[in-house]
């Protein structure tokens, strides 16, 4: 965002500006709560420059650190400390913090911060219900509908789930997995139908207070169900893809 007529910029860490991946994100102990003595303000945790907006970028990064376990639940964090590890003021780190709220990740802490929400398997389950209730009526109606052709062309990003999984990058297998469910949904034409669906997938990636962090064993699984589910959809056996499409939404609530 621009402040002053000058753009802020995040600033790579590493010597020469090399970026990385902002799954790779990692948010240290003094940024959870208000300023503390002994801080570094200038050790950057490593965030990669994506967006032209800083909010969006931050966002991003944030995000990536939630999934990945970063952001651990139940702690408060502070904006201007994390403001000062990513090389940026507290205000863009803020904003995206209240977006973070507004989708219910993060709780406002007046005073102190934003505090990651815990959320339990009952949340998840009834998340994965929903989403089953949305997406299964139209995976199924597609299945009947799309040629192969257009199902083949998905198979990037099938196969970009499957890439992330058997690194264990679980914030770029997050961003695989709903752009794969979205890709698969946009088939029906209907966009209202897409948002709502994403939003609901961002959702249940969020960690659990007891768990926060997807094992690599999960993510292999659920990518190896996308693959299976595409070349059902290519062969247009309506059965399998019905068995599949329920076998993953009923295993998304564990």
């Amino acid at each position: 965002m621009e402040q002053g007529g000058a753009r802020e910029e995040v600033r790579p860490p590493y010597a020469g500006g090399a970026a990385v991946p902002a799954s790779a994100v990692r948010v240290p102990e003094q940024a959870r709560g208000e300023h503390t003595h002994g801080e570094h303000p200038h050790e950057a945790p490593r965030v990669q420059v994506r967006r032209h907006s800083v909010r969006g970028q931050i966002l991003e990064a944030l995000r990536a650190a939630l999934v990945d376990g970063e952001l651990v639940p139940g702690q408060v964090y502070s904006a201007p400390v994390l403001g000062a590890r990513f090389g940026v003021s507290a205000t863009p780190v803020r904003e995206a913090m209240q977006r973070l709220a507004t989708e219910g990740a993060v709780e406002v802490v007046p005073n102190r911060g934003f505090r990651v929400a815990e959320r339990g398997p009952r949340e998840l389950a009834e998340l994965a219900e929903v989403r089953a209730l949305i997406e299964v009526p139209v995976m199924l109606r597609l299945a009947r509908t799309v040629p192969p052709a257009r199902w083949c062309a998905l198979r990037p990003l099938a196969d970009a789930t499957v890439a992330a999984a058997a690194v264990g990058d679980r914030a770029s297998y997050a961003d695989a997995d709903r752009a794969f469910h979205s890709a698969v949904l946009a088939l029906a034409g209907n966009d209202s139908l897409v948002a709502v669906a994403d939003d609901l997938h961002r959702r249940s990636q969020w960690p659990l207070v007891d768990n926060p962090v997807t094992r690599r064993a999960d993510l292999l699984a659920d990518a190896s169900e996308h693959t299976a589910l595409l070349d059902a959809l290519i062969a247009q056996d309506v059965a399998v893809v019905q068995s599949l499409v329920r076998e993953h939404f009923a295993g998304a609530d564990g």
